[in-house]
């Protein structure tokens, strides 16, 4: 069986330093990054002005359906120091955050579940980007 070819990512430049930063603490030094930091290899990088305002950056808030069960959600990707336990704010070192960086609405990924089974989730939309709404250097 072929693994389906994940679809291309943007982030911006700001968002891959922060995040470049954030792989070399003690917190990410003790999980498993190498999801993360191949999404980083193979992203295109952009300025944040530059940041296409359907693309899922840092501090977004998109609004996600898991295609299986029709189950609609709301997520705000950020840095482990804000998710705090919110099942809506989900952290960027968590795989699901790891993989809704840099998509654009629309694009669809595989998920895998527990128990071998797997899922996919759509992002639908975007209702807050900070490059959008100007908060470049938040």
């Amino acid at each position: 069986m072929t693994r389906p070819i994940p679809p291309p990512i943007v982030i911006s430049e700001l968002d891959a330093e922060r995040i470049e930063t954030l792989l070399e603490t003690p917190l990410a030094g003790s999980l498993d990054t190498r999801a993360l930091e191949a999404e980083l290899d193979r992203a295109e990088r952009v300025a944040p002005t530059a940041m296409p305002p359907d693309v899922v950056s840092m501090n977004s808030v998109a609004r996600v359906r898991d295609e299986t069960s029709g189950a609609v959600r709301e997520i705000a990707l950020v840095y482990p120091r804000d998710a705090d336990g919110d099942p809506g704010r989900v952290s960027i070192l968590a795989p699901i955050g790891t993989a809704l960086l840099g998509l654009r609405v629309g694009s669809t990924i595989r998920w895998p579940l527990p128990g071998g089974r797997s899922t996919r989730l759509t992002v639908e939309a975007i209702s807050y980007q900070p490059e959008a709404a100007g908060d470049l250097h938040r």
